[in-house]
């Protein structure tokens, strides 16, 4: 076993990596309750993180399938539209889409070969353009809550923080999706 002494030695010596590596620090996003207001701060930074990858790509790197059963970044970016727009829908508002809002943003509730054929040669600005929109309203609805509000059981062993946490995992899981998809693009 190492002592304690070589422990802080090594800890000592990763600090400079460690605080060179920081990406900041969580704090609540002012007006929004402390909870929200951290959940607000990760989702805006998946978001804005997700968008510096995506930002400046072209229509074939939007559209490109490295195989037959993967997806484009912007089907991608549609599902985290999709995504949010449901649970924004069902837990902030407190029912189901319209037909709409079904069109418009459940397209890409789920991912599969005819949503992938649906959701090509649309610019990547379309995409980030509706996830603006939804996050707009996102970001409204949640000023209208509060901490008890998001502890609250939706049903036994299911809260709102807890749907808020998958959006937001939900959001990074994809980001690492595209991340291996960019690498994937033709040179």
């Amino acid at each position: 076993m190492r002592s304690l002494k070589t422990k802080v030695a090594s800890i000592l010596l990763l600090l400079p990596i460690i605080l060179l590596n920081a990406q900041g620090e969580l704090k609540s996003v002012e007006g929004y309750s402390p909870k929200i207001g951290l959940m607000v701060y990760m989702l805006e930074d998946l978001k804005d993180r997700i968008t510096q990858q995506v930002k400046d790509l072209n229509q074939s790197e939007i559209d490109f399938l490295y195989d037959a059963d993967a997806n484009s970044i912007g089907s991608l970016i549609m599902h985290l539209v999709s995504t949010e727009s449901y649970y924004q829908t069902a837990t902030l508002k407190g029912r189901e889409w319209t037909e709409d809002e079904l069109v418009r943003f459940g397209i890409a509730g789920e991912l599969n070969e005819e949503v992938r054929n649906i959701l090509k040669g649309k610019p990547i600005k379309h995409y980030l353009d509706l996830w603006d929109e939804i996050r707009e309203k996102t970001l409204k609805e949640l000023k209208t809550k509060d901490d008890d509000w998001f502890a609250s059981n939706i049903e036994e062993g299911l809260n709102y923080h807890y749907i808020w946490y998958h959006v937001m995992e939900h959001s990074a899981n994809h980001m690492g999706q595209i991340a291996t998809i960019k690498n994937r693009l033709p040179k």
